[in-house]
């Protein structure tokens, strides 16, 4: 069984995690592929029975005998129906081993995939461990186990007449040459209607997410005729398949019928020439059919096989990839000194660099204020220093490790961020904070009272209990952000990263994203923050001046603004100062609009 499977080369056991499980599976897969032997063995007992019963139990009129062989032929059916119990219960142990050993890997690494690459079809690859389940607990592992026994009754043909078996033979190289024909001509045809149907769904899946605003700017026909696309390409590909197939379908059809008429047209001829008995007419015929029928339903699995080896491939890619990608000693905590040097990062799936030759440094217990003009780069480099994005050349260090290559199942707990976009998961607002782990009642609380959230969330339908995400409640914005910052500050990390945190917060919402900056940096933490509103400068105390993902400048927060001052009392002198009826520009906010 393990042998029909594609060979993955490896170095390593933990090359291919997948082949591995089977590996361990090999004695219950051999018990398997002998039951299915003994099974198969079986089957040839109606087929004795009906020639016995014909050559001797009419020809002697003899009721004993017929008594006899029919509870002998009873007690054979018993026992195969119990062997088949015990495989079919056999095989669903190995689709349930495959699974517990593998879903939560499997889980993991789609999700750290996807960060990777945003091409990728996670849906795919979390589905490809059901299909390799399914298929060990389907016919089609079986029909594999039951190919090579095709033999025995061809073997067994040729014990009542030569010419059986060679029919037998003849009859299966003809249903293989003809199934080869049709999967050869459908299935580029069929592979371009599952990729349309796939990208189909993907887009579908992408604009019920943005549903709200599809509906509010009338976009909806738009999104149907992007859809409808990907979707008619399916429909012209599923259809050529299908007409492609019909000739050759249509004369599998006719095989599949004609057949057991010749085969009984064959044992008849033989039976008239005195070679073979009546009784053996019937049997000779159920052991063609016997001998035919394992290639037949071979053929007609081979669609689930072919896609039972694809996922079994993609599974094995996934998670030695991922393993390699996570593998390391754990380390001690994050104290927050971060230290880039020479960083150039690069989206994934693209070439062209977003942020280029950044060098800088913060130490633990500092707050590092990113400004810059929209599109300077401050969201890509957010995405740097937590890791989700490896540099493409340079280093990004927390504590003397390269960030990217740092487990995030390690060091995520350990660090805040809150992103520009905020989701929260199914789960109450006390399970979003505390990041869907093991609630800290006591830590919850002090998170939502650093942010100024605990009096809110109280006022919420059920507090803490009230459930978030697509189905739960619906915070307004700025209660949104605080709620993430809050999830950030969850158990006081020691580094911290906020995108652009107070962007949709009030004065007193401000407030309190400046009093919990404080508190982390009392703490002994760093923190780095992207903003453009000029109040958080007053709390940082390095800033970083980006554009077009170039670093403009770098230094001291009382360094940069008293050069930004000096800048403005030259424009002043030179004549350029504002119109008196307009206020002259906070420092800060040139630095973000630089």
């Amino acid at each position: 069984m393990l042998d029909l499977l594609p060979h993955t080369p490896e170095t390593k056991d933990t090359e291919a995690p997948v082949r591995k499980i089977l590996k361990q599976c090999r004695q219950a897969f051999f018990l398997a592929f002998v039951l299915t032997f003994v099974i198969d063995l079986l089957s040839i007992t109606p087929m004795l029975y009906m020639m016995s019963t014909m050559d001797r139990v009419l020809s002697s009129r003899s009721y004993v005998t017929l008594f006899s062989l029919t509870l002998l032929v009873i007690a054979f059916y018993v026992f195969w129906s119990a062997l088949d119990w015990i495989r079919t219960r056999l095989m669903i142990r190995i689709s349930l081993r495959i699974d517990w050993d593998l879903a939560a890997h499997v889980f993991d690494a789609s999700f750290r995939r996807y960060v990777g690459r945003k091409n990728i079809n996670v849906h795919q690859l979390l589905g490809d461990l059901l299909s390799l389940r399914q298929f060990f607990t389907g016919g089609s592992a079986l029909t594999l186990m039951d190919a090579p026994f095709a033999v025995v009754f061809i073997f067994i043909g040729a014990l009542f007449h030569p010419y059986l078996a060679i029919f037998a033979v003849a009859s299966s190289v003809l249903m293989v040459a003809v199934s080869y024909f049709s999967i050869k001509i459908t299935t580029p045809i069929l592979k371009e209607a599952s990729d349309a149907n796939t990208e189909a769904t993907r887009v579908a899946s992408s604009s019920l997410r943005q549903a709200e605003t599809t509906l509010a700017l009338g976009m909806l026909g738009g999104v149907r005729n992007r859809w409808y696309e990907q979707h008619r390409k399916f429909l012209t590909n599923q259809v050529n398949a299908s007409e492609a197939t019909g000739l050759m379908g249509g004369f599998s059809g006719f095989l599949q019928k004609a057949l057991p008429s010749l085969q009984m047209a064959l044992g008849t001829y033989l039976a008239i020439q005195g070679l073979i008995t009546g009784g053996m007419i019937m049997a000779a015929s159920m052991l063609i059919s016997k001998a035919v029928s394992p290639i037949q339903k071979l053929i007609g699995s081979w669609k689930d096989i072919v896609s039972a080896r694809s996922a079994y491939e993609r599974l094995n890619e996934l998670l030695v990839f991922d393993r390699e990608a996570n593998k390391g000693m754990e380390l001690p905590p994050p104290q927050g000194l971060l230290v880039v040097s020479n960083a150039v990062g690069v989206p994934p799936g693209h070439d062209k660099p977003v942020i280029s030759d950044l060098n800088f440094s913060i130490q633990p217990g500092q707050v590092l204020a990113v400004v810059g003009p929209s599109a300077a780069g401050k969201t890509s480099l957010v995405k740097l220093l937590l890791g989700v994005w490896a540099p493409a050349d340079g280093k990004i260090r927390l504590d003397g490790v390269e960030i990217s290559e740092w487990s995030h199942d390690e060091v995520g707990p350990l660090v805040g961020y809150v992103p520009q976009e905020i989701e929260f998961f199914e789960g109450t607002v006390a399970e979003n904070i505390a990041r869907l782990g093991v609630v800290d009642a006591e830590k919850v609380i002090a998170a939502a009272k650093l942010i100024d959230m605990h009096e809110i969330i109280l006022g919420f339908p059920k507090g803490y209990d009230t459930p978030l995400g697509e189905t739960g409640f619906a915070p307004s914005g700025g209660q949104r952000q605080r709620l993430a910052i809050a999830r950030a500050v969850y158990g006081m990390p020691k580094y911290v990263v906020m995108d652009e945190p107070n962007s949709n917060l009030d004065e007193v919402g401000e407030t309190a994203l400046i009093n919990t900056v404080l508190a982390l940096k009392q703490n002994g933490g760093s923190v780095v923050i992207t903003t453009h509103r000029p109040r958080l400068i007053n709390v940082v105390d390095m800033m970083l001046v980006l554009k077009s993902g170039r670093q403009v400048a770098f230094g001291t927060a009382a360094d940069m603004l008293a050069a930004v001052r000096k800048l403005q009392a030259v424009t002043e002198g030179e004549g350029a100062a504002p119109e008196p009826s307009e206020p002259s520009p906070a420092p800060a906010a040139q630095l973000g609009g630089a």
